[in-house]
């Protein structure tokens, strides 16, 4: 079946088939963790810290991985980053006795370097298999790309959850690993040689982006994906958790659907935005999302203000904000893309994502500070969700600056 498909079509399918087994065991590794260290004993800001250095390696890998990219080519780094993730996978593998906290956080920061890897190779690959004029069709496999791993990355926090149960925590981590080797060794054999290496080998100093555009939108999106993890991340589990009397299951469960359903929405903002219409978003259609989704945070915490039924405010608006906030990521997705320049696509790409890293680093940090200053409770997602309001804002003013400019699909 697949010899009947173009060249380019054939690439499309094994990156993201790729991206596919990387996200689900991506999912379910951190699910593992969470779960299996909850059962140890450990308190959720102890868990959330495991993550830390996760976080922190994915903001170093995207600002190098790039510069991999252009002069190794896309298709090693994407393999390199499958290898990783089976050698973060083997250190788990140790005896219960050595799964110390240094141990498991530098099993993170490998995975971490693994994903990031993974995710740069493959949003810079849809570039170079979509001719340059065929913008919407770009912007659908973006969407597609992005939306599917999102619901994958939902449905991994289910199958790391079936796997501990039926498996235990080693053998479900030794099921993972050897099903992501047999995707490595098939992507070795179908995944293109040359994808992405840059005829002009770029020097080490120009990972960082010289586009004024790329430079802005960049910006733009630490802010928002820090606005997203400023609550998302520790506050509203915990408070979800402790607060509300909801179960482990309960909140894992709910959380896990709602990635699942910002994945379904991601994959479907090209029809939200108008792509029907003959047109492809610009700087403004950003600009217009980012500000809706401001409203939507500072709005949820005077609801907790005015002491309206928690449950209802906070759930009512997660499902407002994540279908708001899937719309935001996956304009942001094609924008960097379709910005990025086809000769080493990778730098830019890589520059833009390490952005994305920082926002989620700093939100997650933050997540766990501000909830822990304002008294935990109602008054500390409060303090969470303002905090996210004010990110939002300025995501929204630094977004005026993108280019204005309708181009045909």
């Amino acid at each position: 079946m697949l010899t009947r498909l173009s060249p380019a079509i054939r690439q499309y399918l094994v990156v993201t088939g790729n991206y596919w087994a990387f996200t689900l065991t991506d999912g379910a590794l951190r699910m593992l963790v969470v779960l299996h260290f909850h059962g140890l004993g450990y308190a959720p800001l102890e868990i959330a810290l495991l993550f830390l250095f996760y976080e922190i390696f994915g903001v170093i890998t995207n600002l190098v991985g790039g510069w991999l990219g252009a002069h190794l080519g896309l298709n090693r780094t994407m393999n390199i980053g499958l290898v990783l993730q089976v050698l973060a996978l083997s250190m788990l593998l140790v005896p219960a006795a050595w799964l110390t906290v240094p141990w498991v956080m530098a099993a993170q920061a490998l995975s971490g370097i693994a994903k990031d890897l993974n995710k740069m190779s493959a949003k810079s690959s849809i570039k170079l298999l979509v001719p340059g004029e065929a913008q919407g069709k770009l912007y659908q496999w973006v969407a597609i790309l992005t939306g599917s791993k999102n619901a994958l990355k939902g449905v991994g926090f289910f199958l790391g959850g079936a796997l501990l149960m039926g498996l235990g925590f080693a053998g479900a981590v030794a099921a993972m690993a050897i099903a992501l080797t047999l995707v490595w060794l098939l992507s070795l054999a179908l995944l293109r040689q040359d994808l992405g290496r840059a005829k002009n080998k770029p020097r080490f100093r120009d990972i960082f982006s010289k586009s004024r555009s790329i430079n802005i939108l960049s910006a733009a999106r630490m802010f928002l994906f820090g606005a997203r993890d400023v609550w998302f991340v520790v506050a509203l589990p915990v408070f979800l958790s402790q607060t509300l009397g909801w179960n482990h299951s309960q909140t894992g469960g709910f959380l896990a659907l709602w990635v699942i359903g910002y994945g379904m929405v991601q994959a479907l903002a090209p029809r939200i935005t108008g792509k029907a219409s003959g047109r492809v978003p610009d700087g403004r259609a950003a600009t217009v999302w980012a500000l809706i989704l401001t409203l939507l945070p500072g709005a949820m915490a005077l609801g907790l203000m005015a002491e309206w039924d928690p449950t209802v405010v906070l759930i009512g608006g997660l499902l407002l904000f994540g279908a708001v906030f899937a719309v935001n990521s996956s304009l942001h997705s094609y924008l960097i893309v379709s910005y990025a320049g086809d000769d080493g696509v990778s730098l830019d790409v890589g520059f833009y994502y390490m952005s994305n890293a920082m926002g989620r680093l700093l939100g997650t940090v933050l997540s766990g500070w501000i909830f822990q200053l304002a008294g935990q409770g109602s008054s500390g997602i409060q303090a969470c969700l303002w905090v996210s309001a004010g990110f939002l804002l300025l995501a929204t003013l630094i977004s005026f600056g993108l280019p204005r400019s309708s181009r045909a699909a």
